[in-house]
């Protein structure tokens, strides 16, 4: 598929000046540039984040209201329960919350419902059992903002609720004690995009403020919060990027035994934003997906080492089993597709009756991929049916399921992303509606966009260059690693790898000769010979080989120079 290059034109005396300015190479400068710091204190948070610019917890609406209720429960030795979600921003909410309230002598306990069989969110039955347990004050992570009927049942058994949560709010909220969200449209808080387990800490920051404890008894969980909001695809900018790069630092030398012996598990070395989002955060999702949470949440809390190890060695196997389930799916799908020709409506939608719920999504995102359409992926039980969509830019796949809201049982998400109920008999229905809604929108004219930094030239590129950019990490949502363009490169030598999957080159420019890897370029092979120039859009690397090292591209495409 013909991929789109997308490349922010930077005026040069721009770059020089900023490179002076801020005392850091012309290859940094253009990326910075490219997106946008131009404010002198901007840059300098940015490059150097300070555990000082965390805000003032009580800028957060209803902060002062939560802090007070909690305190009370606490001289009173009320029963709290916090009650969360099972994927790993609700789990390490948890783990945070509760850790630190039972630090400070409370009589806490928590609730994770199960993906498979309650769902995501509150529910009536959950809060019954919780009142039925003594339960004074509810508080949730990760959900609640719009759990009206929940929260009012809770209202109606004398149970007080603190909500904590993320998501975008709607127009009115729920009548809990307290509603704490940077999205509230009253919101008064500096920064909107925390993730559940952000908020979490917040309020713990909060208590500690309230408490005058020291730094350190909040600052200790930064681990655990960074873990959740890695995972949970947040922006990696402003308090999100203070809390990450901190939460790395005390990662790599934490002393919690579970997150020891997850590192160790996952088989990862060392440890970033790329480890967490590839190794730890998958084995901590996949016991969501297959309707273990609980395990993970054990893992974070305990501090028995060989319980640890058990339960990190437990991960692994479910995280196979997730990956086994996902791929045969992912077959069965693509079969579907092939067969049916379904990639020809502008929206794919597949639909199954032994498919597993817990990993559609995983599923919709590699038929997304695959395709470069929207694709919902349904799986049928008992005439009902669950389903997850992923979709392409430029497409608001949560407003075109808006207009099938009819059709619908329930359905919530954004634009990029969505989940949801439907009853069987209208399932043809909502095939038809969304394929004329996917008509209207050109879904046909979308390319693929590879979006690149800047432009380079080899005046940019040296080890040197190359080891300054480590000054962006951690990378991630709304950071990501840097990707370059360079033009008119000659290419020198060219091999297959891996059973042509993979390509790797020798790349020439006059004098200086580069590496060059191509991931899942194999097709290209028979299109590019030696002695063709070529444009190349890539990130750079430094490539650690026989004790020798060599700057390497990494590329992300490649093409004939016009």
């Amino acid at each position: 598929m013909i991929k789109k290059w997308e490349c922010n034109k930077i005026d040069e005396e721009k770059v020089n000046e900023f490179s002076k300015k801020n005392n850091v190479s012309r290859l940094l400068s253009k990326v910075m540039l490219s997106r946008g710091f131009t404010d002198d204190a901007e840059v300098q948070k940015f490059l150097h984040p300070k555990l000082d610019e965390l805000y003032d917890p009580f800028l957060i609406n209803d902060m002062d209201i939560a802090v007070n209720r909690i305190m009370e429960a606490c001289e009173r030795k009320e029963k709290v329960t916090i009650y969360g979600d099972y994927d790993v921003d609700g789990i390490t909410s948890i783990a945070v919350l509760k850790s630190f309230l039972l630090e400070q002598g409370m009589n806490v306990d928590h609730y994770l419902p199960s993906r498979l069989e309650e769902g995501y969110g509150l529910n009536n039955d959950a809060i019954k059992k919780i009142y039925e347990q003594g339960t004074k004050l509810l508080i949730t992570v990760d959900c609640g903002i719009s759990a009206f009927n929940e929260i009012e049942y809770a209202n109606e058994l004398g149970i007080e609720v603190i909500v904590t949560d993320h998501h975008e709010c709607p127009e009115k909220l729920p009548n809990a004690l307290a509603v704490l969200d940077p999205k509230r449209e009253d919101s008064t808080y500096p920064f909107s995009s925390l993730a559940g387990v952000g908020v979490s800490f917040k309020l713990i920051q909060a208590i500690s403020y309230k408490l005058n404890l020291d730094r350190k008894k909040y600052l200790k969980y930064l681990d655990i919060v960074c873990l959740g909001t890695v995972a949970d695809i947040v922006p990696l900018l402003d308090e999100n990027r203070i809390i990450v790069n901190y939460g790395l630092i005390l990662m790599r030398q934490t002393r919690k035994v579970g997150l020891q012996e997850l590192i160790v598990a996952s088989g990862y070395s060392k440890i970033d934003s790329t480890s967490i989002s590839f190794g730890l955060a998958p084995r901590l999702n996949a016991c969501g997906r297959m309707g273990k949470a609980d395990l993970a949440l054990e893992l974070i809390l305990t501090t028995d080492r060989e319980e640890a190890r058990k339960i990190a060695l437990e991960l692994n196997e479910i995280n196979k089993e997730r990956q086994e389930v996902e791929k045969r799916i992912i077959s069965e799908a693509i079969e579907t597709i092939e067969r049916d020709k379904l990639y020809e409506n502008g929206i794919i939608v597949v639909n199954n009756e032994n498919w597993h719920h817990g990993v559609i999504g995983i599923v919709a995102s590699k038929i997304t991929e695959t395709y470069y359409k929207p694709s919902i992926l349904i799986c049928m039980e008992n005439g009902k049916g669950k389903g997850s969509g992923r979709s392409i830019e430029g497409f608001d796949l949560h407003g075109a399921l808006s207009k099938c809201d009819d059709l619908l049982d329930k359905f919530g998400g954004h634009e990029m992303a969505i989940g949801l109920s439907i009853d069987e008999s209208n399932l043809n229905d909502l095939k038809k509606r969304l394929f004329e809604i996917a008509k209207e929108s050109n879904i046909e004219e979308m390319q693929p966009v590879i979006k690149i930094d800047a432009e380079v030239t080899s005046d940019d590129v040296s080890f040197e260059t190359i080891k300054e950019l480590e000054a962006l990490e951690p990378f991630g949502e709304a950071n990501p690693s840097p990707v370059f363009m360079y033009r008119n490169l000659k290419v020198d030598s060219v091999r297959a790898l891996s059973n042509a999957k993979h390509l790797r080159l020798v790349l020439k420019d006059n004098n200086f000769r580069y590496d060059a890897i191509a991931f899942n370029m194999g097709e290209k092979r028979h299109s590019i010979d030696i002695g063709n120039k070529v444009d190349i859009a890539h990130s750079l690397e430094i490539n650690h080989f026989n004790n020798m090292d060599k700057i390497q591209f990494n590329l992300k495409d490649i093409k004939k120079s016009l």
